[in-house]
């Protein structure tokens, strides 16, 4: 976690805006965070959960050890021991038998206050987040757990009692309103910034539907664009241009 920003593509001069989302996530992480509890924070793909939560992290470091971890696909417990032992950046090579390598973990987590944010964690199933609730039971380690994730993760964690009822935060991102598409994407990038409030809202009601993401995307083919046509600002023919590029 050393990137200043945690954007969906190389977008020069793109920044991080302080969405009303960003804004809760940031006090329930450092909230979170303080209570060594577990969160989760969920939603649909590309309404900025992630780079929210990065940033949020990053604000507490170098105070707070950050480790942070992505599931791919469906780990088991074995698997997720095994990604702990590398975010952990253990010595020597991994225990061969699991009550052993629980042990280890144990004794790792418990040398200092640390936080995990488990990414993806759509991918996780039952097991896997019974892994997590049980070393974060563990008296002695001092450990912070968020969870961040697609609307399946928030489906895999209700299922669980054990785990859902230890849940100290539960957070939803959304799309972006009407509202606040005009005022934060001006923020957001420059070629929005003087842009006319009626092509950004073209522009999310055609493409970006008050997705990160896909404004991110969009932005990115509109700066081409701009860079191609020589025009100064975007307008509708560029936008559809863009739009092409999206279907």
């Amino acid at each position: 976690m050393t990137a200043a920003t945690y954007q969906y593509v190389d977008l020069p001069d793109a920044s991080v805006v302080t969405t009303r989302a960003l804004l809760t996530a940031r006090e329930n992480v450092t909230d979170t965070v303080a209570a060594r509890a577990m969160m989760c924070i969920h939603g649909g793909a590309g309404f900025g959960k992630t780079l929210a939560v990065n940033t949020c992290l990053l604000a507490l470091k170098p105070g707070e050890d950050v480790r942070k971890i992505t599931f791919r696909a469906r780990p088991t417990a074995r698997a997720v021991r095994y990604e702990l032992f590398t975010a952990l950046d253990l010595a020597g090579e991994p225990p061969r038998h699991p009550s052993e390598f629980d042990r280890l973990l144990k004794t790792a987590l418990a040398e200092r206050p640390r936080t995990f944010l488990v990414d993806e964690a759509q991918w996780l199933n039952g097991e896997a987040f019974e892994y997590f609730r049980y070393l974060w039971d563990e008296p002695s380690t001092q450990l912070a757990i968020i969870f961040v994730g697609g609307a399946g993760c928030h489906t895999v964690l209700r299922r669980e009692p054990m785990l859902s009822s230890r849940v100290f935060i539960w957070q939803q991102f959304t799309r972006l309103t009407p509202d606040e598409v005009l005022e934060v994407i001006p923020l957001f990038h420059p070629i929005w910034a003087d842009a006319d409030p009626e092509n950004i809202t073209f522009a999310d009601s055609h493409a970006a539907h008050g997705n990160f993401r896909a404004r991110a995307q969009l932005t990115a083919h509109a700066r081409t664009a701009l860079a191609r046509t020589g025009r100064a600002r975007v307008d509708q023919e560029l936008l559809r241009w863009a739009f092409s590029r999206l279907a």
